[in-house]
């Protein structure tokens, strides 16, 4: 009974703590971690073309998105995407743009092998299981299944991408304007304390 009572108080704790996070100093939260109001689906565009596609569906009050592969809960925003899906449809974004240079923060845990992305105006960071999955396999900071933090700071025109403080990419060449996304394509990715401020 000791242990039943000793694990519900850590689950009403976890759930707590994630309704009572809030954005640092100056941040924005991108993510309120309760629904999917702020994100969206778009039009797809060419590769080549700097420019995002327009909105094509939003999720404002919505803890699941019409294709059912994205969800919040809980203070987590999930992507869980199966394998027989055309991976190019796999792709939610926020409905606001960022044309000013930012320092985005968020959180994600992977499972096993797990692939994801982060959408940076266009251009997508891999953001995967590390070590398993690549393509930054010698990071040392990493910790496999557990919460993670990327930051991106973005200044001119150019990112500078970190995983738990180790450079990811040190020169991220980036379009002048475009909203923050996030990718599904293998396994169970999720995010949390996704947050952005504007700088000068």
């Amino acid at each position: 009974m000791k242990r039943i009572a000793i694990a519900s108080l850590l689950l009403a704790t976890t759930s707590l703590h994630a309704d009572d996070w809030q954005p640092e100093a100056g941040f924005k939260s991108l993510f309120n971690g309760k629904d999917l109001t702020g994100w969206c689906f778009r039009a797809k565009t060419d590769r080549k073309d700097p420019k995002i596609g327009e909105v094509t569906e939003k999720f404002d009050g919505k803890t699941t998105s019409s294709d059912n592969y994205y969800s919040a809960k809980d203070g987590v925003f999930s992507v869980n995407f199966p394998t027989e899906m055309d991976k190019l449809t796999g792709q939610i974004y926020t409905v606001e743009e960022f044309p000013k240079n930012f320092i985005l923060k968020l959180e994600f845990r992977a499972s096993v092998n797990a692939d994801s992305g982060i959408f940076i105006r266009k251009p997508q960071l891999q953001c995967r299981d590390y070590l398993v999955a690549g393509p930054y396999k010698e990071l040392k900071q990493y910790k496999p299944q557990e919460w993670n933090q990327v930051e991106v700071v973005v200044k001119d025109g150019v990112a500078r991408c970190t995983c738990n403080g180790e450079v990811l990419e040190a020169e991220f060449k980036l379009p002048e304007t475009g909203p923050i996304g996030l990718e599904g394509d293998r396994g169970l990715m999720e995010y949390r304390h996704i947050q952005l401020k504007a700088v000068e």
